[in-house]
Parts: C-alpha cells; structure tokens; sequence
C-alpha cells in the first residue's frame, strides 16, 4: 500500500498521522486516508472534492493530481502551500 505523509504545517491544525493507505490513484489513496480521518477531508479538498489551491500533493518526488496513477509501494507527500514575505 502507498505510504501517505503530511507535513508539519498541515499537522498544526489538524491531526494527519503518516499512513498506509490502499488505492489505484492519489484520490483514490486519500478517500482511504479520509475514511480513518475525516477531518482531514477538508483541509486538502475543497468543496467540489478537488485539491485545495495552497495544497500540493506530490508522488515519488513527482507534482501529482487526484487522477495520478500509484503503486503499492510509492510515496505520497501532501502539504500546504506556504507564502508570505
């Protein structure tokens, strides 16, 4: 199963464990994730189910979207974007 890790400034609001999770795709791995946490839901999707604007889901070291395809044993990082002078 892909391994799910969430950074720091994610955690600060809501809890967001690092993960197994099974899926064939990102969306797919994180409705998983969301089923053991609903919280969380809201903090990477927005209310038409799509990545929020300043969060990035990346891959294996990879920028990915919901429909990006995923192994069993790839790596998935989600994060905040963070901005700000």
């Amino acid at each position: 199963m892909p391994r799910v890790a969430f950074t720091g400034n994610l955690k600060r609001h809501v809890a967001a464990p690092e993960t197994r999770a099974d899926g064939a795709n990102v969306g797919a791995v994180l409705e998983n994730v969301f089923l053991a946490n609903p919280r969380l839901r809201g903090y990477v999707l927005d209310d038409q189910g799509r990545i929020r604007r300043h969060v990035n889901v990346w891959v294996n070291g990879n920028r990915a979207t919901l429909e990006s395809a995923v192994a069993a044993d790839d790596e998935i990082y989600v994060f905040q974007a963070l901005s700000g002078g």
